[in-house]
């Protein structure tokens, strides 16, 4: 993606099932869980590089020795040096216990930390707000009893803060922050406490108090609590949380939005927002990693048990297509797939672009992230070229050319735009700032016939076009073709997100400001008075009034009023900007149909009043966050 955004965070947990000594007399090694926690969170680095942390539950633990353990990082490389910190605890335990202490497994639990059986580790990208130690996850929330510690991490955007931090103020509370992360914590934090108070108080009369904890360690009902807290939430989540105990628990939206992968034997069951992640880290078939339904909640009992237990009624499963498109990592086989299926399907419009004159257009992509799109799109075109020679070799169809060049011909590949990662812009005046930002980019140069040539470059999206505008389009210019054509694997982004990708306001969109020119043009103005209005009159989400000031249009007007926006003066060749169907979308990606920042439709009432809230926000010429 050319135009960089921010998205979905990322989730790992290990729970071991074993004593920890199993793992040291089988793997050798003290680190195992450590070892396997790291290559899950360096396989999810994609979804989050703002910060990370690490959490850990040593388990039966004696009164007195510190059984959670956590460390947090905003660092460039923050799982690295998280890790590092992890590692030197077990470089100490040699120092302090001796020769034998890394084979010891009763000893290392006892004094060094990050040697229990339960890992929590957490990838962050702040798609909103300051980017402090104290916004990283895994946040805590502590007592004196074990049972009523909880350790939170999360992929998730509520659309309901305001009304989660007042049923918290009903319930007697005085939170500390109006934030979706603390609202959440402390509204699952104050049903565990409620779940141990039921427990207690039906036991009291039965055993001393000292026996009582241990009883509600082993009977906690963490299905129970998740019930009763999230039933008043609105948004895309997949959270996770260890109890002090060593319970543990992810829990995912009724729309299942967010992902969340697991995989159980009788050795570990571990957990991840993508599949890949725990492949790499364990060794096993892709087949063995399950998907935590919708609706529903993994729940790992205090004694290694598990099972998957129906939280809130599943809704109509519209999980994130842009996970698809390009926010997981693309070594999952059936995204690789989806992926060059979304190339492919470009091809009838990018033929009509170039008046099917192959042999006069050069195909690339840009950035890196579209090259399996990029593939399917070669594929495309070499199924229509076998398709051409079948008409004219096996149905006798004419053909105008050399037969030999029918046969021998391929697509023109050519690797033409590159990143220069180590150009600098921040140190320059305004007016200097366009030609440093052009500068980027750079390109191949001599492969291009001038005037002849067209040029076909496929990005996984356009979002707001300004690399397009400032930097791709001059680079590619400078070539002198005699047409570029950009074309995105995803169809036009219209609508904000609320779920987890920081895409919140309605005028960084270029289809927005595609539809604002295009309703200037035609003298339609009122349109967007009378979806304000619609909007103030109706709060509530009832509708989604903002697709008023698309539906004026075809797809096709939007996408070039967009080519000619992001065109500047000084380019010679045409232009021309190709999206992808919604309807191609849905097919190429079958079990992922969340598509409402292309459509509008949103799975929740939440998010249909956030994208009312978005216009009415940008009418007022507000620019702050619309949930």
């Amino acid at each position: 993606m050319s135009d960089a955004i921010k998205h979905e965070c990322g989730i790992a947990m290990v729970r071991l099932r074993k004593s920890p000594q199993y793992y040291i007399d089988k793997y050798g090694t003290a680190a195992y869980a450590s070892n396997r926690m790291y290559v899950l969170m360096q396989k999810q680095i994609n979804r989050g590089q703002d910060g990370a942390g690490v959490a850990n539950v040593k388990i039966d633990t004696q009164p007195g020795t510190r059984y959670i353990s956590r460390y947090r990082s905003i660092e460039p490389s923050a799982v690295n040096f998280i890790f590092d910190k992890i590692n030197k605890k077990y470089k100490k335990a040699k120092k302090l216990g001796g020769h034998d202490a890394l084979s010891d497994a009763s000893w290392l639990k006892e004094n060094i930390a990050f040697t229990g059986e339960v890992w929590l580790g957490h990838l962050r990208y702040g798609t909103h707000g300051e980017n402090s130690i104290e916004t990283c996850h895994p946040f805590l929330k502590q007592n004196n009893w074990r049972s009523r510690n909880l350790v939170m991490a999360g992929n998730f955007n509520m659309t309901n803060v305001e009304e989660l931090f007042d049923k918290l103020v009903q319930l007697g509370q005085h939170p500390k922050e109006k934030t979706d992360t603390v609202t959440v914590m402390e509204k699952i934090g104050h049903f565990l406490d409620e779940e141990n108070q039921r427990i207690f108080d039906k036991y009291k009369h039965q055993y001393s108090n000292e026996q009582i904890t241990h009883v509600i360690e082993n009977e906690l009902d963490v299905a129970r609590i998740l019930r009763r807290s999230c039933r008043d939430f609105d948004g895309g989540y997949a959270m996770a949380g260890l109890i002090g105990n060593g319970s543990s628990f992810v829990v995912r939206d009724p729309s299942g939005i967010r992902p969340a992968y697991y995989y159980a034997d009788d050795e570990v069951i571990v957990v991840a927002s993508e599949k890949p992640a725990i492949k790499s880290a364990f060794n096993i078939d892709f087949n063995a990693i399950k998907e935590i339904q919708p609706g529903h909640a993994l729940v790992i009992n205090k004694d290694g048990s598990y099972a998957e237990s129906e939280i809130m009624p599943a809704r109509k499963k519209t999980s994130c297509s842009f996970e698809r498109i390009y926010f997981s990592r693309g070594t999952d086989p059936a995204i690789y797939q989806e992926r060059k299926n979304l190339g492919k399907a470009l091809i009838p419009q990018i033929l009509k672009a170039i008046d099917f004159d192959l042999k006069n257009t050069v195909f690339s992509y840009i950035p890196n992230t579209a090259e399996t799109a990029f593939l399917g799109m070669i594929e495309g075109l070499e199924d229509y070229l076998v398709a051409k020679r079948k008409e004219v070799f096996l149905e006798g169809k004419p053909h105008m050319g050399d037969l030999e060049d029918l046969l021998n011909f391929r697509p023109r590949v050519e690797k033409l735009v590159s990143k220069d990662v180590k150009l600098r812009t921040f140190i320059t005046n305004d007016d200097d700032r366009d030609v440093m930002v052009s500068s980027v980019y750079d390109t191949t140069y001599e492969v291009i016939k001038p005037g002849i040539d067209s040029l076909v470059v496929i990005d996984d999206s356009i979002v707001r076009g300004t690399t397009l505008e400032k930097s791709i389009l001059t680079t590619l210019d400078k070539l002198k073709p005699k047409k570029i054509i950009i074309v995105s694997s995803a169809p036009q982004i219209r609508f904000p997100d609320c779920y987890g990708i920081d895409m919140s306001r309605m005028k960084e969109f270029i289809a927005f400001r595609a539809a604002l020119a295009l309703l200037k043009e035609r003298g339609l103005d009122n349109i967007l008075d009378e979806t304000y209005e619609a909007c103030l009159v109706n709060p509530a989400g009832s509708e989604n009034f903002v697709k008023w000031v698309y539906k004026q249009f075809t797809d096709d007007e939007i996408s070039a009023k967009i080519g000619e926006i992001v065109t500047n003066p000084e380019i010679e060749a045409e232009v021309q900007v190709i999206y992808q169907t919604v309807d191609n979308l849905h097919k190429c990606t079958p079990d992922h149909i969340g598509d409402w920042y292309f459509t509008g439709n949103y799975p929740t009432s939440g998010g249909t009043r956030v994208v009312n809230r978005s216009f009415v926000n940008f009418m007022e010429g507000k620019t702050v966050r619309a949930y």
